[in-house]
């Protein structure tokens, strides 16, 4: 993703999302890199769609603002409410800050409780990372995972 795709996501994100900290304020700058990852686990059950997220940095250097994708096979249902942190990129896709990533510090959990359109045996979702405030990431497979989830009502662990 070129250097001004990643401003304009974060600007329309901090935008969007009412941020007070000034968007790129306080980036690691371009030599700094970080290693995040996010884990957790989805549920599906009688149309409904259950993400408990949590983001991690696991260093060196700081993340000031991060945002995470979370891209659905399925669409869901309009006119669902989200986190503060979140917003609706189309009906199959949210889009959430995580907030500042101390280096081996984590976040609190994000959680989704949402409708899907129809009522799908199966979805899938993809999660990662789309934009880091500038800091490098090395190790990208701990930040994005996809994940096949069985309407069972179990949770599907990523």
């Amino acid at each position: 993703m070129s250097a001004m795709r990643k401003a304009l996501l974060g600007a329309a994100l901090a935008a969007a999302l009412v941020v007070g900290t000034g968007g790129g304020a306080g980036a690691a700058g371009p030599e700094a890199e970080a290693d995040l990852a996010h884990h957790g686990h989805v549920s599906l059950w009688d149309g409904r769609l259950g993400v408990w997220l949590v983001s991690e940095n696991h260093g060196p250097a700081n993340v000031p603002e991060a945002t995470v994708r979370l891209a659905f096979s399925e669409p869901m249902a309009g006119g669902q409410e989200l986190p503060p942190a979140c917003l609706w990129s189309s009906d199959r896709v949210v889009s959430c800050r995580t907030g500042a990533l101390r280096a081996a510090g984590a976040v609190g959990e994000l959680a989704l409780d949402l409708r899907t359109a129809g009522r799908p045996d199966e979805l899938t979702v993809d999660i990662r990372t789309v934009w880091r405030d500038g800091v490098t990431d090395r190790n990208p497979r701990n930040d994005r995972h996809r994940v096949l989830v069985l309407a069972t009502g179990d949770p599907y662990v990523f």
